[in-house]
């Protein structure tokens, strides 16, 4: 199953294995047992350290325990290839004594959990979402035995998925009760589990020196500044509610100048490499709650601050919704956002998406490969995507595309999602759309909300106004990326406009050194 190249990676990884590792493999007859059976068999042959046992009583066939010295347990119900084959590989090595990247706050926290949690993840192969949720929660497995992870293959396992209604990945279960939906960190995973967390941290992040820049937002934007800042030598921080931002969510990238095709989870993990080689202060799993413009300060939602002698803001921009009746009643329960990461939950039914630009186009193409059909409604006559993707659409015979049309409403019946209705602005005439998923893809809206009453220049769109060097109005705060009113929202215009960013504030510190100084002696 695995091929030469990768197995001669994995026994050089799996000779730095210090404990025993057992597979414990449940199986049936299926052609996804003889997969896995082969999987857990190529891993075995790799390292002395690695052995194998059947287990006949196990419910969810097939299924795969990795089971540590220590009592640490970590299951993969389904065949984990895939985005999730890294968190297979991640799961053997950290149970088996290699280190995890948890930080040292980070693993005291999670060995001095004193209760037992049981957590199931429901993912999608396809999902570049799931796999980090899934390895936050196999880094706590694999630190405390108290801690057990069960990893779900959404799509193998249809009726539990139907059972509890699951219609979004990844859907995290904990002791039974629902947990969480949607991209979760290590941090906050602990912070829901762990009272106190949040306040602990807050204490730490409060004892911070101030920066001469500090950026808000670790999108491309933000880690492009970042390394601007701290490549001039000055004391730079990072803030982010998630590494990588929007970008960690895209499938394919094929418009990065010099790069002919990468993935959003790789280009993000490269951002986050180039940054950490610089003496730049990371902080991750953060938000932003509140600019202090007097004094140039950062009140996170945790209630600490972070201070700095000047901001860079590139808190990037998230999908715009439709705000019709039932979006967000169902959202996770039929209504969708991520079509690479929900689209298989959708197998073999039928489901709409919202919008005819680019990325409502490529979502109906690669879901018309999943679906049993798809319907795209688009508000204006004509649709905005790129001529050579409308070709493709329009080939497919299980693609139905319909121009003029405004959504009013999704219908469900209570649990999920039974269909939608729209208004034929041609006709004015009201029509229903029996299905069960709704994939909204109409655009982004910026994350600036908690900047309101900043006195920072919003535009109509709540977009930051900043000038040809990224300054906004405020003296010493300036902006960069998606949540600005820089026209194009591309990635390689974000990482442009976030170098601009961090040159401007460079300059402006370079003006106001002797006002700041007199400031700070005062």
């Amino acid at each position: 199953m695995l091929d030469s190249t990768i197995k001669n990676q994995l026994s050089s990884h799996f000779s730095a294995l210090t404990g025993n590792i057992e597979l414990v493999l449940a199986l049936d007859e299926s052609n996804k047992s003889k997969e896995l059976d082969t999987l857990a068999n190529d891993l075995a042959e790799l390292s002395p350290r690695i052995s194998i046992r059947q287990d006949h009583q196990a419910a969810r066939r097939p299924a795969m325990q990795v089971l540590g010295e220590q009592g640490t347990s970590i299951t993969f119900a389904g065949v984990p290839m895939g985005h999730e084959f890294t968190s297979l590989v991640l799961a053997v090595l950290h149970s088996g004594g290699v280190a995890t990247k948890a930080d040292e706050a980070q693993r005291t926290q999670i060995q001095a959990l004193d209760k037992t949690l049981n957590f199931e993840i429901y993912i999608s192969l396809s999902c570049q979402t799931c796999p980090a949720v899934v390895q936050a929660l196999n880094t706590m497995a694999a630190l405390n035995p108290r801690v057990n992870v069960t990893m779900i293959d959404g799509a193998l396992f249809q009726e539990e998925v139907e059972q509890r209604n699951i219609m979004a990945v990844p859907t995290v279960y904990l002791n039974g009760e629902l947990f969480s939906q949607g991209a979760i960190s290590l941090n906050d995973i602990l912070n829901k589990v762990d009272e106190g967390a949040a306040a602990r941290q807050a204490e730490l992040l409060n004892e911070k020196d101030p920066y001469d820049v500090l950026v808000v937002g670790g999108g491309p934007a933000g880690a492009s500044a970042a390394i601007y800042a701290a490549r001039k030598g000055l004391r730079t921080g990072i803030v982010a509610e998630r590494f990588g931002g929007q970008v960690a969510d895209t499938m394919a990238i094929e418009n990065f100048i010099s790069v002919k095709a990468t993935e959003g989870p790789k280009l993000v993990a490269q951002l986050e490499e180039h940054v950490k080689e610089y003496n730049v202060d990371v902080i991750d799993n953060q938000r932003a709650a509140r600019l202090d413009s007097d004094n140039r300060a950062i009140t996170l939602d945790n209630g600490a601050t972070l201070q700095s002698k000047s901001l860079i803001l590139a808190t990037g921009a998230r999908w715009r919704e439709m705000n019709v009746p039932g979006e967000r009643e169902y959202r996770g329960h039929g209504v969708a956002y991520c079509p690479h990461c929900d689209g298989p939950l959708f197998k073999g039914k039928s489901v709409a998406v919202i919008g005819g630009g680019n990325s409502g186009i490529e979502a109906a193409i690669d879901l018309a490969n999943i679906v049993e059909h798809v319907t795209v409604l688009e508000f204006a006559d004509t649709l905005r995507a790129d001529d050579v993707l409308v070709k493709k659409a329009q080939s497919l015979t299980n693609v139905t595309i319909i121009t003029n049309a405004a959504t009013t409403e999704i219908v469900g019946d209570g649990n999920k999602v039974t269909g939608l209705n729209y208004t034929d602005r041609e006709t004015q005439q009201s029509q229903h759309v029996a299905l069960a998923g709704v994939f909204v893809q109409i655009g982004l809206v910026p994350n600036t909300e908690w900047l309101k009453d900043s006195g920072l220049d919003l535009s109509s769109f709540g977009e930051i106004t900043i000038d040809d060097k990224g300054a906004t109005n405020l003296p010493g705060v300036f902006a960069a990326g998606d949540a600005t009113t820089t026209p194009f929202k591309q990635i390689i215009i974000a990482m442009g406009a976030g170098a601009s960013a961090s040159l401007g504030a460079f300059d402006y510190l370079i003006r106001h050194s002797d006002d700041q100084a007199q400031s700070d002696a005062a």
